[in-house]
């Protein structure tokens, strides 16, 4: 399709990104609830290894993760914000309900599990994915293939203490 018809259903490229990242929102949300719901009992462990598998198999929507708040929404109308944000708070707001009734987490512990989990996967998948030049100079040079991260180990790592630290803390507040 060339760029003129497309632009006769959207204001900017940066909108059709924001649409996509809205799809991705939906798409991710019914996976991630439906690998939940397949679960008789959900541990921090268990519900953090479903987050990060759940996101890194959507690698697109990893990325636009992290576009969205930098450049998506800071280059398209308001109208086009008004349209993607209920639909992204919407998801978070469904997967909260959804860990408060599985991990007890409060509703604040489940809107911020899901908000540390979806901005992490956009930071790590940009690290994880550098450009070719990059990539190979990672490769080429071993003092630096530090630099190389595993999107799903590391995200399940960060999400698994972060929703055990929370519930320990129910447990004393």
């Amino acid at each position: 399709m060339h760029k003129s018809a497309l632009l006769r259903y959207f204001e900017t490229r940066e909108q059709i990104f924001l649409v996509l990242t809205a799809e991705g929102w939906r798409e991710w949300s019914s996976a991630l609830r439906k690998e939940l719901a397949q679960l008789e009992e959900l541990s921090p462990a268990t519900g953090a290894a479903i987050f990060a598998k759940t996101l890194t198999a959507r690698p697109m929507f990893c990325d636009l993760l992290a576009q969205a708040p930098l450049n998506l929404e800071r280059n398209v109308s308001l109208d086009a914000v008004r349209a993607f944000k209920p639909i992204a708070l919407n998801e978070v707001k469904v997967i909260g309900s959804e860990l408060k009734r599985r991990l007890g987490l409060s509703s604040r512990q489940a809107t911020d599990t899901v908000a540390t989990a979806t901005s992490m996967a956009g930071a790590l998948w940009q690290m994880a994915t550098p450009g070719p030049q990059v990539s190979a100079l990672y490769r080429n040079e071993p003092e630096l293939a530090h630099a190389i991260v595993d999107v799903e180990p590391r995200l399940t790592h960060i999400l698994e203490g972060l929703i055990t630290g929370y519930k320990a803390k129910r447990k004393y507040v």
